[in-house]
């Protein structure tokens, strides 16, 4: 079950409650008693994606550049004819 996050307009104090999908939003603050006053708060997820097969681990480009030593292409000071 989501962990939902609220903010008391009241009081201030935030809380958070443990929610199925279906049930409907709190309305009542538990810590003031001010009815209507809260409020469901945007919070980020503590997901990570780690070990190798993922994007940053195995098809990213690395920052370095390669080290073949020439320069590809470009211009070599003045034309020749």
């Amino acid at each position: 079950m989501p962990v939902y996050e609220y903010l008391c307009e009241a009081c201030g104090k935030s809380q958070e409650v443990i929610q199925k999908f279906s049930d409907a939003p709190l309305v009542d603050c538990e810590l003031c008693g001010k009815k209507g006053a809260l409020k469901k708060q945007m919070s980020l997820s503590s997901f990570a994606l780690k070990g190798s097969g993922w994007y940053s681990t195995d098809y990213k480009k690395s920052s370095k550049p390669d080290s073949s030593g020439g320069s590809s292409g470009g211009s070599s000071g003045g034309k020749s004819e």
